[in-house]
């Protein structure tokens, strides 16, 4: 059973230089890291992919430092063999829709073939962000209902 989204930003810890010991690959489950986390668990256990990718962009969003309210996932999975694309993000969508109905304002999925991921592994690439959640209430609502 999968532990409860409990909150949607992690502390900030200041620090001059943080050692190398403590570094983790972008994609190793770390736990200061919640909602990816729980995202990777669940299209692990719903797609048994051959190759996942989560990333946190909420970096490059209006948000505060340590948001995990921006994410793109790439899914490479033999379950999509058939599936129109609109189907596919169908049931990413339906994986997620606890966290999407919290704390994620936003998922960019790409769902693919192990076919298609052969001819083309290529990752979307995000475009900037614009400032638009700023104005956005629900990004701020989200994100204070996943700390309760």
């Amino acid at each position: 059973m999968l532990p409860s989204v409990s909150r949607c930003t992690r502390p900030i810890y200041l620090s001059v230089a943080r050692p190398l010991a403590h570094f983790r690959p972008p994609m190793d489950p770390d736990p200061t890291r919640p909602i990816e986390t729980t995202i990777r668990t669940k299209l692990t256990e719903k797609f048994k992919p051959s190759h996942l990718e989560v990333h946190n962009e909420s970096h490059m969003h209006a948000v505060p430092p340590g948001s995990e309210s921006h994410f793109r996932v790439l899914v490479v999975s033999s379950l999509f063999v058939g599936l129109p694309l609109i189907q596919r993000h169908r049931l990413v969508n339906e994986a997620l829709k606890e966290e999407l109905s919290s704390c994620v304002h936003a998922l960019a999925i790409q769902a693919k073939t192990p076919e298609q991921w052969g001819v083309d592994p290529a990752l979307g690439k995000s475009p900037p962000c614009m400032g638009g959640s700023k104005n956005d209430r629900t990004v701020e609502e989200k994100l204070k209902a996943g700390r309760e």
